[in-house]
């Protein structure tokens, strides 16, 4: 019944995470027919689609935290009712400031939806030979998200105008509420439900602190190139001579592919066990494949990259789950996400500068090899001190 339980929960926190890979594509998906409705131009679109990241700066560690006072479950239904009514102030906003008021809205809500669900899944799975497999498919519900939106919200805003996109992107999130409302059984872990001996445990331990930072820098670093090949390489690719339509059908076969791979990464890291060396080698891989999209074959080289990042999503996602005490997890995931925004919002734009600065278009491909191979390092580290100096629940 626990096994039953636990693969239930996680899928109705996948389904309900759907929402968030939603939102964050709908403003780029409805650009072509808001922005010259509104008057806007594309320094505007850029920092509404950045505005929806700037809450996790300051909000990972208190969603964490959030999360071990209020109880789980009740943190996320308040997030997923953020996100609903910033897409409702988003739809009947009638200039750029009703549209950033409501993006912030929804990115503070996304940042308690981020960290708490990413907790849950890690109670239910964690000390699971099951636990990659779950995490894969949990995480990569977001590129789920953002290519159903890639898929619906153009045609919709072009339809029957962007605010009806905007309402539509807010109902599928509501929808998302009631299932984990209805749905989701609190698991034992869940702060609400401790007992005021668990609540009596101690604080957060430096050990757990360092080895969750590591693995956040990781996962952070991962995420960073990530935002560097579909925000630069589709310019570099048209700069090559390929064709806009070309490129864009190449940049969604690639979310797919990640989609793809990630959930096959789950299945074999377990069925394989120890995975350490399949890690390895792929963030290694990572690096050179990047290397390849300006030397060799863009296409190909560009595919087997995102392939081999995809790959590893569901063991990155695991590794808090190996240093972080039961009543720690909640703020330790905010810690481990706090190193996801900082990548999320420095690395791109380093990327820019180095563009603008070489006037080389393929600086930010090398930036992110250089990123990758440099992952390498922390992965090991890591896994060499928990074999070391396990942490004990």
């Amino acid at each position: 019944m626990a096994v039953q339980q636990r693969w239930k929960a996680l899928v109705v926190l996948t389904a309900a995470r759907t929402s968030l890979g939603f939102q964050v594509q709908s403003v780029g998906s409805i650009s072509p027919v808001l922005l010259p409705d509104l008057g806007l131009d594309y320094v505007d679109l850029g920092t509404l689609i950045g505005l929806y990241f700037l809450p996790g700066i300051a909000l990972t560690i208190p969603a964490g935290m959030f999360g071990r006072l209020f109880g789980d479950k009740r943190v996320v239904l308040t997030g997923l009712v953020l996100m609903a009514a910033g897409a409702v102030i988003m739809g009947m906003a009638t200039g750029f400031t009703g549209l950033a008021g409501g993006r912030l809205v929804s990115g503070i809500g996304s940042v308690l939806l981020n960290v708490l669900m990413a907790k849950m899944v890690t109670d239910w799975f964690a000390g699971s030979r099951q636990i990659v497999l779950a995490m894969a498919i949990f995480i990569n519900s977001f590129p789920v998200g953002l290519g159903l939106a890639l898929l619906t919200l153009g045609w919709l805003a072009e339809t029957h105008g962007w605010p009806m996109a905007m309402f539509v992107t807010s109902g599928l999130t509501v929808i998302s509420l009631l299932m984990v409302a209805l749905l989701y059984r609190v698991h034992p872990n869940d702060r609400a439900q401790a007992t005021g001996q668990a609540a009596a445990k101690g604080s957060i331990s430096s050990y757990e602190v360092l080895m969750v930072s590591v693995a956040g820098a990781i996962w952070g670093g991962l995420n960073g190139v990530l935002a560097i090949i579909f925000g630069f390489v589709p310019s570099y690719l048209v700069a090559g001579g390929l064709p806009i339509a070309s490129v864009g059908v190449a940049a969604g076969l690639a979310s797919w592919l990640i989609v793809a791979s990630g959930y096959l990464g789950g299945y074999g890291a377990q069925r394989l066990g120890n995975v350490d060396t399949a890690m390895k080698v792929c963030l290694g891989a990572i690096s050179v494949f990047l290397l390849a999209i300006p030397l060799t074959w863009p296409m190909p080289a560009l595919f087997l990259a995102v392939a081999a990042m995809g790959l590893t999503t569901g063991i990155i996602m695991s590794l808090p789950s190996q240093v972080l005490r039961s009543e720690n997890r909640g703020l330790g995931m905010g810690i481990f996400f706090l190193w996801l925004y900082l990548a999320q919002t420095s690395m791109p734009p380093l990327a820019g500068w180095l563009q603008e600065r070489t006037q080389n278009t393929a600086a930010p491909l090398y930036l992110a090899a250089a990123a990758m191979l440099s992952l390498l390092p922390l992965y090991s580290v890591f896994r060499a001190t928990v074999i070391r100096w396990p942490q004990t629940n």
